[in-house]
C-alpha cells in the first residue's frame, strides 16, 4: 500500500500546523494540497515543507502560461528527455506540464499508460503529481490521475476495480488508498457507477477516517451524482475534517468542473441561512462560495440569498 495513505494518528493528535483535508482557507491565494499528500506530509513534515518549497517554483500562479516565445525556444520534451528511463522522463515531462511548456503534456499522456508498474513513488514525483492534481488546468489534473494509477500500477479496467473494491471490503488498513484510487479509476471510465456505490456505502462508515478517504474518493470521481452525497456530508457528518474535506470536495478540490460546482450553489446559500450551523461548517460554507462563484460578497445569509436570487432571475 502507499505509504503516503498510512496515518495512523487520530485526527484530533495530528499536527496541528497539518490539518487533514484540503484547507479550505487557502482557496483564495492558490490551490491547495490534495488528498493524497496528506498522509506522506505527516509521516515526513520536514522534507514534504522543503520538497513543495522547491516545486512551487515550477509553476506559475493560478492561470499564468508561459509565453509563446519562451515555449518555443525549448526543445521539445522528446528531443531533451528520451534517452531517459521511464522515471526520469515522468518526471520531467510532468515538470514541463506544470510550467505548460509546448507538447509536453501531450507527450505525457502519449507515454503514462506504457509506463504502468515502471514508475517508483518517489518524494520527488509524488510532490510532481500532487501539483498537478492542484493544477488550474483541468487536464494536468486528469494526466496526473493517470500517472497516480500507473505508479500503483493499476490498468484502468474493471480488474482494477474489482481489486480495489475488494481491498475496501476487507482490508481495512488499505482502505484510504483504495478509496482514493476507486474515485481515480472511476474518474478516468472506468466503473464509475460501481466506484460511486462503494464510496457512498463507505462515506457513511463509523470510522471517521474511512469516511474522509471516501469523500476525497467521490470528490476524484467527479460526477454529477457526488455533487447531493457531499452537500449532505458537508452539512451533517459528525466530524470536523470530514465535513471541511465535503466542502473542498465542492468548492474546488478533485474533478468537479466549474459549472458542476455552481450547481451546488443553491444549497450552499441555505446552508449559510441556516441557524444551527456550527461556526466552523459556515465559515467553510462561505469559502466554498466565494471559491466556487468568485464574487466579492460580504459574509451574510442576507448577502448571499440577495445576489443569487438576482443572479438567478437574469437567467
Amino acid at each position: 500500500m502507499d505509504e503516503r495513505f498510512a496515518n495512523n494518528q487520530p485526527f484530533d493528535e495530528q499536527p496541528k500546523a497539518v490539518i487533514p483535508g484540503v484547507q479550505l482557507a487557502l482557496f483564495s491565494s492558490l490551490l491547495v494540497l490534495p488528498l493524497t499528500f496528506i498522509g506522506w506530509i505527516l509521516m515526513n513534515h520536514a522534507g514534504a515543507q522543503a520538497t513543495l518549497s522547491r516545486l512551487t517554483h515550477l509553476i506559475e500562479p493560478r492561470g499564468g502560461r508561459v509565453s509563446a516565445s519562451a515555449a518555443n525556444s525549448s526543445p521539445r520534451p522528446h528531443d531533451s528527455i528520451a534517452a531517459s528511463g521511464p522515471q526520469r522522463q515522468a518526471e520531467q515531462l510532468l515538470e514541463k506540464s506544470l510550467s505548460h511548456s509546448d507538447g509536453a503534456l501531450e507527450q505525457l499522456s502519449a507515454h503514462t499508460d506504457e509506463w504502468r508498474g515502471l514508475l517508483t513513488s518517489t518524494p520527488h514525483l509524488t510532490g510532481l503529481l500532487n501539483l498537478a492534481l492542484n493544477s488550474d488546468d483541468r487536464d494536468i489534473r486528469a494526466e496526473g490521475l493517470d500517472l497516480e494509477l500507473a505508479v500503483n500500477n493499476l490498468p484502468k479496467n474493471s480488474e482494477s476495480a474489482d481489486q480495489l473494491i475488494g481491498r475496501i471490503k476487507d482490508d481495512p488498513g488499505a482502505r484510504p488508498w483504495a478509496l482514493w484510487m476507486l474515485g481515480a479509476l472511476g474518474n478516468r471510465g472506468m466503473e464509475s457507477d460501481r466506484a460511486l456505490s462503494t464510496l457512498l456505502t463507505f462515506s457513511h462508515d463509523p470510522d471517521e477516517k474511512t469516511r474522509y478517504w471516501a469523500v476525497a474518493g467521490m470528490s476524484l470521481l467527479g460526477s454529477d451524482a457526488t455533487i447531493q452525497p457531499m452537500l449532505d456530508i458537508l452539512r451533517n457528518d459528525s466530524s470536523p475534517q470530514v465535513r471541511e474535506g465535503a466542502g473542498c470536495g465542492i468548492a474546488q478540490a478533485g474533478m468537479l468542473t466549474k459549472e458542476q460546482r455552481m450547481t451546488a450553489v443553491p444549497t450552499l446559500v441555505r446552508y449559510a441561512e441556516d441557524p444551527a450551523l456550527d461556526p466552523n461548517t459556515r465559515s467553510w460554507v462561505y469559502l466554498a462560495l466565494h471559491d466556487i462563484t468568485g464574487a466579492s460578497i460580504t459574509n451574510s445569509p442576507a448577502a448571499w440569498r440577495a445576489w443569487w436570487d438576482d443572479k438567478s432571475s437574469s437567467r
